[in-house]
């Protein structure tokens, strides 16, 4: 398992600090309990991300495995996302309140602000030594149905986040994509202008 994680971190081209280098999305995961303290940690680097003029439109459904709640987020999820992501510690749905201008037009940050909050959320999550597997792969309206959601309030994310496992605990194709090493596109292929 170190192994894995030791193939992880990330060859840069720049240096960046080491817990984003080492911050990868596994679909292993272990069956332990997530540590509240890291949990609450985790939590509280999202209530401090920045949002636009301090609107903090980020909202979460915090679900742990054995509850209720974890089972209506479990059955959210689509394809394989439901073979690996129930090993995991909690279940964290990322949602959203729709916010309008003075005119009664939707504003499109609250959507960005969540992806802020969720950044920060797993970066603090792995410097503490919890793994986070952010994904899209779920039904948003049996969320909002399961869990009685206002109407502006959106999920957008869910998140698998514990202890990272072993490949070896996951069917052959998941367990060969683990193993993957990571990559990115380079920086002249994501930066248009450079001047």
């Amino acid at each position: 398992m170190t192994l894995i994680i030791d193939q992880k971190t990330a060859t840069t081209d720049a240096p960046i600090l080491d817990v984003l280098a080492e911050r990868w999305s596994p679909r292993a995961f272990t069956t332990d309990a997530v540590d509240e303290a890291k949990l609450a940690s985790a939590l509280e680097a999202a209530r401090w991300s920045p949002s636009a003029g301090n609107s903090q439109p980020w909202r979460f459904i915090v679900a742990r495995r054995g509850t209720e709640a974890f089972a209506k987020v479990s059955a959210s999820l689509m394809g394989f996302n439901q073979a690996w992501a129930p090993q995991a510690s909690v279940l964290l749905v990322g949602l959203y309140t729709e916010l309008r201008d003075g005119e009664g037009n939707l504003r499109p940050t609250p959507i960005y602000d969540l992806g802020q909050a969720m950044a920060h959320l797993s970066v603090q999550a792995h410097h503490d030594g919890l793994h986070v597997h952010q994904m899209t792969g779920f039904v948003a309206s049996d969320l909002a149905a399961a869990f009685e959601l206002p109407e502006d309030v959106k999920p957008f994310v869910v998140a698998a986040i514990g202890t990272v496992g072993t490949p070896d605990d996951l069917v052959a194709e998941l367990a060969e994509r683990e193993r993957a090493p990571r990559t990115r596109l380079a920086i002249d292929e994501i930066v248009v202008v450079n001047q």
